[in-house]
């Protein structure tokens, strides 16, 4: 039994959640709820371990597996996907039945991915793509949604450059899923420039890119920004000194374009509002580095 139908609710009730929260689903008052099948409320996940079949499901196979958000970025990476481990224990306890039976049936799953306690990033469709009995874990890759809108189905995808970039595009969203879950509550769910409080229109900034040295996912190289200072940031038209101050380029300030404008260059020279907390509050080095960039930009 592959309980499908079961599967089907689950992926339809996220989008739901997804729709409504964003990128980080709450589980009070979000997952908690759980999914309607058949009349009856289905949970999602467990929150007590990591490998969850639901007591509904007449087949053997996982539902769904979770990340702790303790780890920096969960799950061992490979190419195309994440190494999962067993539960710790006998291969034959029913946690790792559940998981392998996932590879031998071939259907899709979900991972919860923790950003911070009590939020998750929901990864779906997933698929347990490989099965390593003597390791002791398997490969769980995304999938995808295919067919019309109103009847899609999740499928594996077989071409390893298909899966290769699938997954990069996976990890690179739940890295940022995993580092705004960090960088938001610090700054008390507010825009360090206008502070704005409103957590679906605020993004985490790197101060230094991801890619470039100095660039690890640290609350300390992050900013709370709402999208719009978010893209100015980002194209060089706000910077920020290493002494908190905003600074707005000159082609802006120069510019009339309305009132919207005209608040943007009223945030020139206003101090950003930090954490309270030492260790989290932007790092003056980084904040250096970032805003001769700016300087040579305007």
């Amino acid at each position: 039994m592959r309980d499908d139908d079961i599967r089907s609710s689950c992926f339809a009730s996220l989008d739901v959640l997804c729709a409504r929260f964003g990128e980080e689903v709450p589980y009070p008052g979000g997952l908690a709820e759980g999914f309607n099948f058949r009349g009856r409320k289905i949970p999602f996940l467990s929150t007590q371990k990591g490998i969850y079949r639901a007591a509904a499901q007449s087949g053997a196979a996982a539902l769904s597996i979770q990340t702790s958000w303790k780890s920096p970025y969960g799950d061992t990476e490979t190419e195309t996907g994440y190494r999962y481990a067993y539960r710790a224990g006998s291969i034959d306890q029913p946690d790792n039945r559940a998981l392998r039976q996932a590879y031998a049936l071939a259907v899709p799953i979900v991972h919860f991915v923790a950003t911070r306690p009590n939020f998750y990033k929901p990864v779906y469709p997933c698929f347990v793509m490989e099965d390593d009995p003597t390791a002791g874990w398997v490969l769980v890759s995304p999938g995808k949604m295919a067919g019309p809108l109103d009847e899609q189905e999740p499928i594996i995808l077989d071409d390893p450059l298909e899966r290769q970039y699938a997954f990069r595009q996976t990890r690179i969203r739940v890295h940022q899923a995993r580092f705004r879950g960090r960088v938001i509550p610090a700054y008390r769910d507010r825009c360090a420039i206008c502070r704005l409080h409103e957590p679906r229109l605020l993004d985490a900034a790197h101060i230094v890119g991801d890619l470039e040295a100095q660039g690890e996912p640290v609350v300390a190289n992050g900013l709370s920004l709402c999208s719009i200072h978010h893209r100015a940031f980002d194209e060089e038209l706000v910077g920020i000194s290493p002494d908190y101050d905003v600074h707005v380029s000159r082609r802006l300030r120069e510019e009339d374009d309305g009132p919207m404008l005209e608040v943007l260059k009223g945030f020139h020279g206003r101090p950003i509002e930090i954490p309270v907390r030492r260790a989290w509050q932007p790092d003056r080095d980084r904040l250096a580095q970032r805003f001769e960039r700016f300087l040579a930009a305007t």
